[in-house]
This record gives C-alpha cells, sequence and structure tokens, in this order.
C-alpha cells in the first residue's frame, strides 16, 4: 500500500498506478482535457485499484448526462470488486459514487463530509464536494467547507492552491468579494494557471461591474488556457458578458462563433452537447435577443441536441437552456415532450428529482410562455419560484438569464409590482444599480420611480 502526495493511503502496490491516479486528480483539479487519459494509466497498471475505478466513476458522473450513466454504474461495480482490501476512506468514496448513481446527493454529501472530517487534505472529496454543492444551489455549504478544512492544510501540501481558489468563489458566491479577491490572487501566487481561481476573480469582477478590469484579466490569464478542457469555454463566456455590458455586441458574437461555441473546435466536436456548454451558449442569445441583437440561425443546432437530450434531467439548470432553444425555433412539440419528461423525472424521490420537479420544470414553463408572446402566463409561472431557482445551481452570473426572463415578462405584461421585485433582486446581487446593467437599464427607467 503507497500514499498520495498528501500522505493518504492508497491500495495498490504499484507505484506507476499511484503516478497515474495522481496526475488524474491534479488534471481534474486543474480542468485539464488530459484528465482521462492519466487515468486511463494508472489502471492499465494496476486493474485492482479500486479507488481509480471509482474515480473513473465520478468522471461518469461528473458529465451530467444519462447516457454515461452505464459508465459510471460498471465502474462502481470494478470498484466494489477490488475494493475487498481497501482502505475505509477508499470505501467510503465507492459508497459516496453508488449514492450519486441513485440521485442520493444529499446522501453523496455526507460521505463526503465524513471523510474530510477524518481526512481534511482529501482533495478529491473536497473538490467534489466544491462542485455538488454549486450545482444544488448551496453557496453556503461550499464556503463552510473549505473554511474547515483550510486550517488543516500549508502551502506545502500540493493541491493548497485548489482549496484557496474554491473559498475565492465560495466567497464571491456569498457575497463577500473582499474575502474573494484575497483567496483567488492567493491561489495565482501558486498557480498562475488555476482556471478555477481566474473564474472566480471573474465572478467578482461580474458582481462589482468591473468590465475591464474582467476583460484584462482573461486577457492575461488566456495563455495559461492551452490543454484546458471545455471549461475554457465558460472564462470566454465571462469574457463576452463583459463585452455585452459595454455594448460590444460585435466582440460578443465574435467570442460566441469563434471561441466559447466554436463547432469545429476539437473540444466541441469531442463534448457537443456538454451541459456547461449548452448553457453558455443559450444564455448569451438570449441576452442577446433582448438588446435586439440578431443571432440568426444559432438556435438551430442547441435546438437539434436538445431533441437529442429530452427526458435527460441529471443537470437540473440545463433544463431550461434546452427549453430556450426548442421555444426559439419554434418546436412546440419538442417542448412538450420535454416537459413531459421532466414531469415524470420529477415525481421520483432522488436530489435532482426533486428540483427538477419542483423548480426547473415551472421556470421551463415560463421560457416557453414568453417566447410564445403570454408574458403574464411568464411571470406567473416564475413569481412563486423565484427564491427557490438557485437550487437548480449555477452562479449569480449564470441565473441572470433567468431573472432577466422574468423581468422581461412582467415588463411585456406591464406588471408594475413584479418588475419591481426584479429590480430589488438584481440590487441585492450586484454591486451597480439596476440603472447601470444593460440588462436592467429600461426597466429601471420606467418602473423605478
Amino acid at each position: 500500500m503507497l500514499e498520495d502526495p498528501r500522505g493518504l493511503a492508497i491500495s495498490t502496490a504499484s507505484a506507476e498506478a499511484a503516478a497515474g491516479f495522481d496526475r488524474a486528480v491534479s488534471a481534474y483539479l486543474g480542468y485539464r482535457a488530459d484528465a482521462p487519459r492519466h487515468l486511463a494509466e494508472s489502471v492499465a497498471a494496476d486493474a485492482e485499484f479500486g479507488l481509480a475505478h471509482c474515480l473513473g466513476g465520478y468522471f461518469a458522473m461528473l458529465s451530467y448526462k444519462r447516457a454515461n450513466l452505464p459508465l459510471a454504474v460498471e465502474a462502481a461495480r470494478a470498484a466494489r470488486a477490488a475494493m475487498t482490501t481497501a482502505t475505509a476512506r477508499e470505501q467510503a468514496h465507492l459508497a459516496a459514487l453508488e449514492a450519486w448513481i441513485e440521485d442520493d446527493l444529499d446522501r453523496t454529501l455526507a460521505i463526503w463530509d465524513d471523510i474530510l472530517a477524518e481526512h481534511p487534505t482529501d482533495v478529491l472529496a473536497f473538490r467534489l464536494a466544491h462542485f455538488s454543492n454549486f450545482w444544488l444551489g448551496r453557496r453556503e455549504a461550499m464556503r463552510a467547507s473549505a473554511d474547515r478544512v483550510l486550517p488543516k492544510w500549508g502551502r506545502d501540501l500540493p493541491g493548497y492552491g485548489t482549496i484557496l481558489s474554491c473559498r475565492s468563489f465560495a466567497s464571491e458566491e456569498c457575497g463577500d468579494h473582499a474575502a474573494a479577491e484575497r483567496a483567488g490572487w492567493a491561489a495565482l501566487e501558486i498557480d498562475p494557471g488555476d482556471l478555477w481561481g481566474i473564474h472566480a476573480l471573474a465572478h467578482v469582477r461580474e458582481m462589482q461591474g468591473r468590465e475591464s478590469d474582467g476583460i484584462d484579466l482573461l486577457a492575461a490569464r488566456e495563455r495559461h488556457f492551452a490543454g484546458g478542457n471545455n471549461f475554457i469555454h465558460h472564462l470566454w463566456w465571462h469574457r463576452a458578458l463583459f463585452h455585452l455590458e459595454r455594448r460590444e455586441f460585435d466582440a460578443v458574437l465574435e467570442h460566441y462563433d469563434r471561441r466559447f461555441r466554436n463547432l469545429a473546435s476539437p473540444l466541441s466536436e469531442a463534448l457537443p452537447d456538454l451541459y456547461i456548454d449548452v448553457q453558455n451558449a443559450a444564455s448569451m442569445l438570449f441576452r442577446l435577443e433582448r438588446q435586439g441583437v440578431e443571432v440568426g440561425a444559432r438556435w438551430i443546432e442547441i435546438a437539434d441536441k436538445a431533441e437529442g437530450r429530452i427526458g435527460d434531467c441529471l443537470s437540473a439548470f440545463t433544463q431550461p437552456h434546452w427549453m430556450m432553444a426548442l421555444a426559439a425555433t419554434g418546436r412546440d412539440q419538442a417542448a412538450r415532450r420535454m416537459l413531459e419528461a421532466m414531469r415524470a423525472f420529477g415525481r421520483g424521490a432522488g436530489t435532482v428529482a426533486g428540483i427538477v420537479g419542483a423548480v426547473a420544470v415551472p421556470v421551463s414553463e415560463a421560457v416557453l410562455a414568453h417566447r410564445r408572446g403570454e408574458p403574464a402566463r411568464a411571470a406567473d409561472l416564475m413569481r412563486p419560484v423565484l427564491d427557490e431557482m438557485r437550487r437548480l445551481g449555477g452562479s449569480h452570473a449564470q441565473q441572470d438569464v433567468l431573472e432577466q426572463l422574468f423581468l422581461d415578462a412582467a415588463v411585456k405584461a406591464d406588471r408594475g409590482d413584479d418588475v419591481r421585485r426584479a429590480l430589488a433582486r438584481a440590487a441585492e446581487r450586484y454591486r451597480t444599480s439596476p440603472e447601470h446593467r444593460i440588462g436592467y437599464a429600461q426597466a429601471a427607467a420606467r418602473f423605478r420611480h
């Protein structure tokens, strides 16, 4: 039995397998595209390394794609067969994976928390918990997790920068921009190419209305994007948001076509319907259309992919984005089938199932009603779940597209109280007033007083 670089026992006698596993974990933490290759090398070196199989299951689940569930199930089966002599920590990881497969994310997160209580330097458990809490809208849990483990870490431990960058992002999402700024820059001092740290600092600039600073930050750090996975598309999406706020629509479209929605890029060709890429694209098209920008046929390829993902509800936040594309292209029958499938999924007992049924369904119905020219119905559908939308996951910046949808519906339905409610919600999130934000300025001028 060997140890990982943080002193945790791992059940393999193969130094090559251990090294491959550590490279895979490091690549996962860094959003690098070669993580699967490193993991394959680890398994090839020791097919009985149960934690490596478990990591393969985690990778399958992180795709938030129903078609990859069998891969996760098979990885869990292989891990269980190999873990007869594994450590309690490794067996707990397997239990977390199996609970995740069953959509019992509350149990999954509880297991990761238990692992971290005993092994606070288990950076894999920490990062997975951070990510899963994010996609469940549990911002305070992200920050609490980072605050609990940080005192147990030191700069000499590999992965310390990850703890800092996660603390930065969690602090930003909880509204503590000063703490986010400090932790983000501390992470970048350790690794100038820490993509999650760069991302956290971009969010701070988004929330504070510092568009020029945001563009400069991402431009200066772009040299570190090489070798990154699809997450670099999301960073380019952030840069496009800054240009959008400055009403530089040509720059936004250029970033859309050449960077974060470049369908000919190797990353997009390998994963053409990845959830985060779909969210980036659909939300940006919606924002552009609100500003009167002609987006041409860009909705069509997203709608085509949406039809192929009807009934795949593992990513609750992606559901309204799929619906945006179906509604924009007038595919009413497909939209109805998607809603029916979402309702059926939402009747399940799982963690995500409950969120889809309670929140994603009415929000997606509102997306469809809004596009059909039924703003009053859209506003009525969204009003009861406004405070629940965070459960869909996504950051303040990502959720803002849904907030704008509600605002636009309220304006078009001449619902003054709803407009003022939407403006007040924006004022709570952003340091810049709604009067100075592109998606809110016109409504603020008309309804604020």
